[in-house]
């Protein structure tokens, strides 16, 4: 069926496909290694505070960053860093905020996942669930007032925060001012350990825009290619004047909340069910399929993310930590720390 699909479109959609998907899965590879990574490095005892991966979300995340604009504003999450990655954010920053370098965007002075660079429309991420929605508003706000048309706010959440406040009055806000803001929810069933069952009454999550007056759209989150497609249309509808919308993926979190979190109140009926697919192996999958990638040039492929995430974290451990007599403890909004210096620290 998929092949027959891809057989009627123009020629110039396939290879546009082709390259689109091939990007896609190089960034939730590297997104992938990264991780573990990060992970190796928590369990050696090398970073402070918690590890949070994004395993099984991959497909998603990337889908919001590859769909964005250089120009447009993302709020990610923990678990984005594919995401991130796509939209811009280096190696070097996503390390750099880990290990706690004095070169990194927030110098070393920040939790692990609170990294950004707001000028570049990357948010830093504010721990509050659902606290997000807002400052991407504001900031979609701000580009009203000044006259400037086109850009795309898009801020992610899981399911757990659509039972806050936050959540609620941020997207009526939204929907009441046509705001150009694109919600994902990553629907992976639980917030920590908390059960959809037990975090909201309606039978889905996605019954919920009908109440804002906005457009909804379900996606099969381990499917790279829906992804693709569903998070794409709704950018675009978006920068098109058709207001909020909201999309919501249907995956499993493939790991504990943290690294701190064994993850045993999942039950092995669901991690065994279509939810919890691997969509990094579904990816993979696909691409051998289409004939788009060979075995050895995935091996090929993640052999260079390894070396390329291994020289980046030997040379962060080289780079010195904050040195509390020498540095200026004030907001990092106050002295714009992190939007004077360069990524070389300068």
């Amino acid at each position: 069926m998929l092949q027959t699909v891809l057989d009627a479109r123009p020629a110039e959609d396939i290879v546009a496909g082709r390259e689109q998907t091939l990007a896609a899965y190089r960034f939730m590879l590297l997104a992938r290694l990264l991780d573990d990574k990060f992970a190796a490095l928590y369990r050696a005892g090398k970073i402070h505070g918690g590890v949070f991966l994004g395993r099984g979300q991959e497909a998603l995340s990337v889908a919001v960053g590859l769909s964005l604009a250089k120009s447009d504003v993302f709020a990610p999450l923990i678990r984005d860093a594919a995401g991130r990655l796509a939209f811009g954010e280096t190696v070097l920053d996503a390390v750099r905020t880990y290990l706690g370098s004095s070169l990194g965007p927030m110098r070393g002075r920040d939790g692990n996942v609170h990294r950004g660079r707001p000028r570049e429309g990357l948010l830093p991420m504010v721990s509050h669930l659902g606290a997000m929605i807002s400052v991407v508003n504001g900031m979609l706000f701000a580009r009203r007032f000044q006259k400037k048309s086109g850009t795309v706010g898009a801020a992610c959440i899981g399911d757990g925060a659509t039972s806050t406040g936050s959540f609620h009055e941020a997207l009526n806000q939204a929907a009441v001012e046509k705001l150009p803001l694109v919600l994902v929810v990553a629907d992976n069933q639980f917030a920590y350990s908390t059960p959809t069952s037990r975090q909201f009454a309606c039978d889905s999550l996605e019954d919920r825009a009908v109440g804002y007056g906005i457009e909804v759209q379900v996606v099969d989150g381990t499917d790279l290619s829906a992804c693709l497609k569903t998070v794409g249309e709704a950018v675009a509808r978006a920068r098109n004047g058709g207001g909020p919308q909201l999309v919501v993926a249907k995956l499993l979190r493939l790991c504990g909340h943290g690294e701190h979190d064994t993850a045993d109140y999942v039950d092995a009926k669901l991690k065994n069910s279509p939810l919890g697919r691997d969509c990094l192996k579904v990816a993979e999958e696909n691409l051998l399929r289409q004939k788009w990638m060979d075995v050895s040039q995935l091996a090929n492929l993640r052999n260079e993310i390894i070396h390329e995430i291994e020289e980046a974290v030997a040379q962060v451990q080289r780079e010195p930590a904050p040195d509390p007599f020498s540095e200026a403890w004030r907001a990092i909004s106050s002295g714009h720390l992190s939007e004077t210096h360069d990524e070389n620290g300068n």
